[in-house]
């Protein structure tokens, strides 16, 4: 955690990893605006709170300024394909959109790290990131399995389809059961939150739509489950 505005805006410059920065309210002045600035170019998450909350973290000055630096140093996406291509390798990764859940995220780094998923993809706002309570959830898991965090998603999902990468997303308006997808070769799964699901725009995009079959009467999966479940459906026809 640091906090104070110049504190702030130095190690953003000496390229720390910032997870976000929380600052309050009525913020205002010339320092600030450079502040502002600088979070915008580097697509840092900002979130705006009463005084009292920035309180409860530090009762030193924190003149209205708190970054947490991120447990992790986030990888980028175009970097690790051709890589991974590069090595003799298909891509498998593992793309979570508007995943807000941190134990969710856990458990499903964790499910990733055990099958052999090259990266998982995150966009940088509005979602899950690595802080503590991830990393101690997923036991470790996003210590080992590099994160990338996108400031644009579906740009990103798009330059992994450009790749030759195979997109499927799981969806309850899929058109097929997830056992009947081929997923050989370089492939990239779309996770979803629970209650809104896998954006539009990311679902036009995607080569197929699957869902899991449900006998129940609860409308979905937990999302750690069902991304378990597609995982090891692809490692099943790989290993076949």
């Amino acid at each position: 955690m640091i906090f104070g505005i110049r504190a702030v805006i130095e190690a953003i410059e000496a390229g720390k990893e910032i997870d976000k920065v929380i600052v309050k309210r009525e913020l205002q002045g010339d320092l600030s605006k450079e502040l502002f600035a600088l979070l915008k170019s580097q697509n840092i998450a900002v979130q705006r709170v009463p005084i009292e909350r920035l309180d409860r973290f530090t009762r030193k000055n924190h003149q209205g300024v708190i970054a947490f630096l991120s447990a992790i140093t986030y990888e980028h996406i175009e970097d690790i394909i051709p890589f991974l291509y590069e090595n003799g390798k298909d891509p498998f990764f593992l793309i979570l959109d508007g995943i807000t859940d941190v134990r969710n995220f856990g458990a499903i780094a964790r499910t990733c790290e055990v099958a052999g998923v090259n990266a998982i993809v995150i966009p940088a706002r509005g979602s899950v990131t690595v802080n503590a309570d991830a990393v101690k959830t997923s036991a470790g898991a996003l210590l080992k399995i590099p994160v990338c965090k996108e400031p644009n998603l579906t740009a990103a999902i798009q330059h992994i389809k450009n790749s030759g990468i195979k997109v499927v997303a799981a969806s309850e308006r899929g058109a097929e059961f997830y056992t009947k997808v081929d997923y050989a070769g370089p492939i990239a799964i779309v996770m979803g939150s629970e209650d809104v699901g896998v954006s539009n725009e990311n679902l036009r995009i995607a080569d197929n739509l699957v869902k899991i079959p449900q006998f129940g009467t609860i409308g979905s999966l937990n999302v750690s489950v069902a991304a378990g479940v597609l995982i090891y459906e692809v490692i099943r026809q790989k290993e076949l």
